[in-house]
């Protein structure tokens, strides 16, 4: 059965050329670098982790050995993961574009509207993935168990309890979130405390400035509420990684060597393909196909601090 497909344009004049879309949230958490990415990953792949308590003691003349070395491992076992949508041709024919479809009784898709329709399917996969990465549940169909759940999980995560953010309290609220990360941590370049759009912008307009919690009447700079023009956000010496994904009011520190996202093939999932069927089965129909893998695995919970 086609994917149910709904027209409600009317023709007025010539086409401009291009389809405008809603604006889509991006796979931002794997596009700007804030997780180790594992590749190549076919069915499992262990990740190993390792641990050592106290090694110095006091010198002695003799061989004494000290420590404990504790190792352990993690599994990351990419979720297999599809798009299939199929579009008749029939209901195009009709359509302002249908000109492009030659006049042929066998005909082919708009070459304008096949060329959007990949781009368009390719950006609903990353903004799906961004948000699985950290809200996903293996027991909802085409999600994997995301960070969130991981973190949940995991009794060794640092756990802040949080509330809701808001201007007044956001710089209170990643204090705490800086405060509970551990003292070897602090400091690491690849820490980065992870925050929901909501807490960025709460974060934004703290430094700005105008409020009892704002630094000062004017703000950072003294440029008032005009001072952040994009670019990088720091708390306390550590970065601040704004991830689409993020539930609201979720926070987490982490370093990106603790967090992984594990796939088959990278290309996969940036790979769309549209499949004719009228030379294969005869019908009229023309197929949207993408088959990827994707999950996420945490390392060491316990250099993890997780507010929610």
């Amino acid at each position: 059965m086609a994917t149910t497909t709904n027209i409600t344009t009317t023709y007025a004049g010539e086409f401009a050329g291009k389809y405008v879309s809603a604006a889509l949230l991006s796979a931002d958490t794997i596009e700007g670098g804030g997780i180790t990415i594992k590749p190549n990953v076919k069915f499992k792949e262990v990740i190993k982790t390792m641990n050592l308590d106290a090694i110095v003691a006091d010198a002695t003349c003799d061989f004494s050995d000290t420590s404990t070395l504790t190792l352990a491992e993690k599994v990351i076992q990419p979720t297999e993961l599809q798009v299939n949508l199929e579009l008749c041709k029939k209901d195009f024919r009709s359509d302002w574009e249908a000109i492009e479809m030659g006049y042929s009784a066998f005909d082919q898709l708009p070459s304008n509207f096949a060329d959007y329709m990949i781009g368009y399917v390719a950006a609903k996969v990353a903004a799906k993935t961004e948000q699985t990465i950290w809200q996903g549940a293996a027991a909802t169909a085409g999600e994997f168990d995301g960070f969130n759940a991981l973190l949940l999980a995991d009794a060794s995560v640092i756990d802040v309890v949080g509330t809701t953010i808001t201007a007044a309290n956001v710089i209170t609220e990643l204090g705490k979130v800086v405060d509970a990360i551990p003292a070897a941590l602090y400091g690491k370049e690849d820490l980065y405390v992870y925050v929901s759009q909501n807490v960025a912008r709460a974060y934004v307009r703290a430094l700005g400035g105008f409020g009892a919690n704002g630094l000062g009447g004017n703000g950072v700079a003294s440029n008032g509420t005009t001072w952040y023009n994009g670019g990088d956000l720091a708390f306390d010496g550590v970065k601040l990684f704004v991830c689409s994904g993020i539930a609201d009011n979720d926070m987490v520190a982490a370093q990106k060597s603790n967090l992984f996202f594990g796939t088959g093939l990278l290309s996969d999932s940036q790979e769309v393909r549209l499949l004719d069927m009228s030379d294969l089965d005869g019908s009229d129909n023309v197929r949207v196909v993408m088959r990827y893998t994707a999950g996420v695995q945490i390392g060491i919970g316990a250099d993890i601090v997780y507010y929610t």
